[in-house]
């Protein structure tokens, strides 16, 4: 029996998406593969509110965000972190010998601004990482006010991570100074993973150019520079089958109404924050909680592996904490193409198997 997902990736893809990663193939140095490429980027452009160029990654998230760190760090990277994906971060830049510091937070705190501007005031570093949605938590960095302190050092390079919030909330990547903003497919864009998205602004390029070991495969000025050079086309082979399920679900999110989509998202949220309050409480600080999952803290001691065991059993399926929350907190997903009454089924069984 099928599982419907409430878990923070993969998410539940729609089924005439899902028929769309069977299109027939094409080929990749084709005009139809460059016309694929650019009706996605022009969409994706409008869902990131930006006017820089975008790069497609056959890859998870991490591609890319290995990619920001490696092809644009030329002196050394500030990572912040408040979570186990804060924390990714700054091991890519490790293990590529990335020079990098790491400034992490107690999970369930937020980066704050004045944190942001301690550091940077420094003049160590020339590029920054931020986790916008930190699913390890259920936290939601507050990146409007931390756009006002990166903009306070045009030399530094702000890389975003909104692996887990670019389509269910809206971030205006442009306004906010953002030079690249990565997230992946299957999160709140509703797709099955293995596709990830970056914009890559012109400061982003120009440094770029300044760092001589960028790495092959993830760097991105080869990927940038061999589109403008090829109408729309990759160093290596894209998946076709992710961009043409990704042109179809893009169409279907502007056809619902990006405000309306980030509308939905924020009234289940705020459903399933109401219901965890009254039943468990939240784990992340209540001043940034995500729009796209919320993790409860697991104050009844329940066997969270034993719920989720009966919930498989009923069809649906949610997560428990990660690391070292494991059994400490869980969480539900309500992101994609997931709906209130969707949501309403799910929180019934829950509410039915633990007599709540």
């Amino acid at each position: 029996m099928h599982k419907k997902l409430f878990i923070p990736g993969p998410v539940e893809v729609r089924n005439d998406v899902l028929e769309k990663m069977a299109t027939p193939m094409i080929g990749h140095r084709s005009k139809d593969a460059s016309a694929l490429q650019r009706s996605i980027s022009d969409k994706i452009r409008k869902l990131f509110f930006t006017g820089e160029e975008i790069l497609l990654s056959t890859s998870s998230g991490s591609g890319l965000m290995e990619g920001a760190i490696r092809s644009c760090t030329l002196k050394r990277a500030a990572v912040f972190s408040v979570g186990a994906f804060g924390n990714r971060w700054f091991e890519m830049a490790r293990n590529n010998n990335v020079p990098a510091d790491l400034f992490e937070v107690e999970w369930g705190t937020a980066t704050t601004p004045e944190q942001v501007d301690e550091v940077l005031a420094t003049g160590k570093y020339d590029l920054i990482t931020i986790t916008h949605n930190e699913t390890s938590t259920g936290l939601m960095n507050p990146v409007e006010a931390i756009a006002d302190v990166v903009k306070k050092y045009p030399e530094v390079v702000y890389c975003l991570d909104t692996v887990s919030s670019m389509g269910g909330t809206r971030i205006e990547v442009d306004k906010l100074g953002v030079d690249i903003c990565i997230t992946s497919t299957q999160k709140a864009l509703g797709l099955p993973p293995g596709m990830s998205i970056c914009s890559f602004s012109e400061k982003a390029i120009a440094r770029a150019k300044q760092v001589p070991f960028r790495g092959m495969y993830l760097d991105l000025l080869a990927l940038y520079d061999y589109i403008q050079k090829k109408d729309y086309q990759y160093p290596s082979t894209p998946s076709l089958s992710h961009m043409f399920a990704l042109d179809y679900q893009l169409d279907r999110i502007m056809a619902e109404g990006i405000e309306n989509r980030f509308q939905r998202h924020q009234e289940m949220a705020e459903y399933v924050r109401d219901w965890g309050r009254k039943n468990f409480g939240l784990f992340a600080d209540a001043r940034y909680l995500s729009n796209t999952l919320t993790n409860m803290k697991n104050s009844r001691e329940i066997d969270v592996a034993a719920l989720n065991q009966e919930l498989g059993r009923r069809g649906f399926q949610i997560s428990n904490g990660y690391g070292k929350l494991k059994d400490k907190t869980f969480r539900i997903a309500h992101m994609a193409d997931c709906t209130m009454d969707e949501l309403k089924e799910l929180i019934g069984n829950i509410d039915d198997i633990l007599k709540l």
